[in-house]
């Protein structure tokens, strides 16, 4: 087959080997060359052109952690994300429900956390907005779902379960099984109709690949299968959330699921918002309760164990600072028997990781472990006056979401949306690490960029160094942007790690501020196909 050079020219190129680049090369999937559009011409003389007309090219998005079937349901269906009020809420599920007579009425998002209300929906009110419907409607962190009485019928011994309660949101083991119930109402064709239309917007967005993060207690096996054998554009890496107790049980779960890695969503605790999340000490607004730990220190070193004598990645879900440090304690106990460098051969990864102290991460960066973080929760729930303050009081909240911290005690950080947590929109994530509401928390423009793209291919056990890149010898994996003005600057209250003189040598990209334009997604390529064309 004969080789193919095509020639990007007319552009402004994002790369750390030739930060002036006007022009870059890709020949069979593979950045050849970046530089000036003359030395372009002269160096291939043959190739295919393509006019930038001054477009701005930069290596695509990744987003290390996603739900696709459950975006795609919240697009195609019951989208309750932004919805201002408990009675805003009850209106769009009736309308909902008059409209479509679905086996189970599926909605997302709800956040009760400013209604005027001050309170999330009941069993009896989505009873009254929609009469004899199973209903299943999960806060928007997906940690708890207040349930219709006809959906809680066909949930086996429900109020005998951790988690229950007779008319408000189910948490705990409660809440997985009615999810479980809801779940199975979804028909194959639901399922696809909602992958597709998830994995379209996400193409839309300038990502390339993401990291499913499934489980029997999140989508179940069989969307988790149909997902990873569903032919599209966009990569899917697939990590099941399942613990193991040994190398041949990690071996054959992996097999049998179809995963590339054992982590993800495997929970040790649940969320801030739904009291769930694992604390040291009680929640400020729930003195009686300190969350739910749903693993031990020996069940996390038990898969850890098993997943790194198997050549496995390994990961847990950590919001609270109980199960941050239980899972620290748990790589230390592996790290003791097998060697830090084993561990850190695996590349294992914690996802969330909220309350990541100092400590934490200094130990967390000994054993190379990677923190799949998500920017907007800090902007939606951060600050002084946030979600965050009212459930653990000013003082905790605004230690939350170190970045800045955990990336100079050495974590590898990479970003990612949890979608349909938080929308897939990849500058809005990088411009929120930026933009931190904690002042000293936030990182670089520069190192959010790195983390939403070379940093999440890491984290998806790509270590070659060039993935994630526009220099010579990277895979063509990029995205040309409509973008403004260009600029090199970092947050005013962090510590300047490089200059901001052009002669520097540092890429430029677009401003970060909160009133700047979002660049324009005009095409994306990966690996030299094109995933989205505007």
């Amino acid at each position: 087959m004969p080789v193919t050079t095509q020639l990007l020219v007319g552009g402004r190129i994002y790369s750390s080997f030739a930060p002036d680049a006007t022009s870059m090369a890709v020949t069979d999937g593979t950045v050849v060359w970046v530089g000036d559009d003359r030395a372009a011409r002269a160096l291939h003389p043959d190739a295919e052109i393509v006019d930038l007309d001054g477009a701005f090219v930069t290596p695509a998005f990744v987003d290390t952690h996603v739900h696709v079937t459950a975006l795609g349901l919240n697009i195609v269906g019951l989208d309750l994300v932004g919805v201002g009020s408990l009675r805003e809420c009850l209106d769009r599920l009736q309308s909902f429900a008059r409209t479509h007579d679905d086996a189970v009425i599926w909605g997302h998002g709800w956040d009760d956390s400013n209604w005027p209300e001050g309170a999330g929906p009941t069993t009896a009110q989505l009873d009254e907005a929609a009469p004899s419907r199973p209903v299943y409607l999960s806060r928007i962190d997906v940690h708890s779902a207040v349930c219709s009485t006809a959906l809680r019928q066909l949930v086996p011994d429900v109020n005998g379960t951790a988690g229950y309660s007779p008319d408000g949101p189910l948490t705990f083991e409660a809440h997985h099984a009615a999810r479980t119930v809801a779940r199975s109402l979804l028909t194959e064709r639901q399922r696809a109709v909602a992958r597709a239309a998830a994995l379209d917007a996400i193409a839309a967005r300038g990502i390339v690949a993401v990291h499913e993060c499934g489980g029997p207690d999140i989508a179940g096996l069989d969307d988790f299968r149909e997902l990873l054998s569903t032919s599209n554009a966009v990569e899917v890496r697939g990590y099941w959330g399942q613990a193991v107790s040994d190398v041949e049980e990690a071996r054959k779960l992996l097999q049998d699921t179809g995963a590339h890695a054992l982590g993800g969503d495997l929970f040790i605790d649940g969320s801030i918002g739904s009291h769930t999340a694992w604390l040291r000490e009680p929640y400020a607004d729930a003195p009686g309760t300190t969350g739910k730990s749903y693993l031990t220190v020996d069940e996390i070193a038990a898969h850890l164990r098993a997943c790194t004598i198997a050549g496995i990645q390994a990961g847990f879900h950590v919001i609270g600072d109980a199960a941050v440090r239980a899972a620290v304690d748990a790589l230390a106990l592996v790290a003791g028997e097998l060697g830090g460098p084993a561990v850190a051969a695996a590349g294992h990864r914690l996802e969330h990781a909220e309350m990541m102290s100092t400590e934490d991460a200094a130990r967390l960066a000994t054993w190379g472990v990677i923190a799949s973080v998500q920017p907007a929760f800090d902007a939606l729930w951060g600050g002084t006056n946030g979600l965050y303050a009212q459930r653990l009081g000013r003082d905790r909240a605004i230690t939350l979401n170190p970045f800045s911290a955990a990336a100079s005690a050495g974590v590898s950080l990479a970003l990612s949306s949890d979608a349909p947590v938080t929308p897939v929109e990849p500058w809005a994530m990088v411009r929120a690490a930026v933009q931190h509401r904690t002042p000293g928390s936030g990182i670089s423009p520069r190192a959010a960029f790195s983390a939403a793209t070379r940093g999440a291919w890491r984290a998806g056990g790509v270590r070659d160094g060039l993935a994630g890149t526009l220099n010579p010898g990277a895979p063509a994996s990029y995205a040309v942007w409509d973008a403004g003005e260009l600029v090199v600057s970092a947050p005013q209250d962090s510590v300047q790690r490089w200059s901001t003189d052009p002669r520097s040598r540092v890429p430029a990209l677009p401003r970060l501020d909160e009133d700047a334009p979002t660049p324009v997604l005009l095409r994306s390529v990966h690996r030299g196909s094109i995933v989205h064309e505007r």
